[in-house]
């Protein structure tokens, strides 16, 4: 708990006041979310909606948390994730980006959602290939129901800093190219680099939390 209280002071201390810190409590105990509530934080990120349904439970008393979807998200499970996340991260295609809009009509939502994009060749991740989204973007944009935040990306984890820093600066650009406020990028081993170019929100997991329970 001390370590975990210690970690967060000191990321916050290093963390711009510009960018937003979505702590990744993926993993971890409803316990510890409330200790990092306490101490202030109020976004976190979770990828499984059955584990997340349990904290957000037991955390129900705490109205004011910010909860952010940030896993591989199935067409099956949208309406589902909707009622309990205001922010999307992994929405990685077209037809994805327009389910979503038809539920958050339906539902009287207005969720805020990141384009995840794949800058660099990955076969473990998704996301729209940049081509892709560029053609795509004057429809995806003038979707109803929902509010368009920015990019998120995941690089491959074979990258270099020297490479990592050039897909981050990449992501920057077409953000600003599409018109969008916000980049998520940035995690625990590589978010100094994210935030240099132009990052403004970090997914810290481990940096933050102990090995996962």
């Amino acid at each position: 708990m001390e370590l975990l209280q210690q970690r967060y002071r000191s990321l916050r201390q290093q963390l711009p006041a510009s960018v937003q810190l979505l702590a990744v409590s993926k993993g971890q105990a409803a316990t510890d979310i409330r200790l990092l509530y306490e101490m202030g934080q109020r976004s976190f990120g979770e990828s499984r909606l059955q584990e997340a349904q349990g904290k957000q439970e037991l955390l129900a008393d705490l109205t004011d948390l910010d909860w952010h979807f940030i896993g591989k998200l199935q067409s099956n499970k949208v309406r589902a994730v909707l009622l309990r996340f205001s922010t999307l991260h992994s929405v990685e295609s077209s037809e994805l980006a327009k389910r979503i809009s038809r539920i958050a009509i339906e539902e009287g939502l207005t969720p805020q959602l990141y384009a995840q994009v794949q800058l660099r060749q990955d076969s473990n991740k998704g996301g729209f290939q940049l081509l892709s989204l560029r053609q795509q973007w004057p429809e995806l944009e003038k979707l109803p129901g929902v509010c368009w935040q920015g990019v998120m990306l995941i690089p491959p984890q074979v990258l270099d800093n020297r490479e990592l820093d050039q897909v981050f600066k990449e992501g920057a650009s077409l953000a600003k190219e599409l018109g969008l406020p916000g980049c998520s990028m940035g995690m625990s081993n590589d978010w100094p680099l994210a935030v240099a170019a132009g990052s403004t929100l970090v997914r810290v997991g481990s940096g933050l939390f102990n090995a996962r329970v």
